[in-house]
């Protein structure tokens, strides 16, 4: 019986996981497609007067930082090899952001090179998934 309530509560904890990991998808979606709209939503006025959105964006990059750190020491490639390779997706869209808003090359260069090397190092985590243990 214990193992059957294990793997119940192991659904149930699948099940919330897929579910947070939606919203916070459609909340990234809301913020792309109508970013006034979402930040008013979540407490932060259309145009901050202070460094509301810089803080957001300090924590997210905190949490996502903490969690590639927290992979590699429990050296969880595969989880680093998508880790990184949805981090080539992210710098190249801020490279795209970078270069549209300020145009300036050593910001729009930064986000390339960390395209490139996330790449580069999603690659090396999977190589390193698929070596037998």
């Amino acid at each position: 019986m214990p193992a059957f309530k294990d793997r119940r509560i192991d659904r149930l904890a699948l099940a919330v996981c897929l579910v947070g990991g939606v919203l916070l998808t459609i909340i990234g979606i809301r913020y792309m497609l109508a970013p006034q709209l979402a930040a008013r939503t979540f407490g932060v006025p259309g145009r901050p007067a202070g460094f509301e959105l810089h803080y957001i964006v300090g924590l997210r990059n905190i949490w996502l930082g903490l969690l590639a750190v927290v992979f590699a020491a429990l050296q969880e490639w595969r989880a680093l090899a998508l880790w990184f390779t949805a981090a080539v997706g992210v710098c190249f869209a801020d490279g795209l952001i970078a270069a549209t808003s300020t145009g300036a090359i050593p910001q729009v260069a930064f986000h390339l090179g960390c395209g490139v090397a996330s790449a580069v190092l999603a690659a090396l985590c999977w190589r390193a998934s698929r070596r037998p243990a």
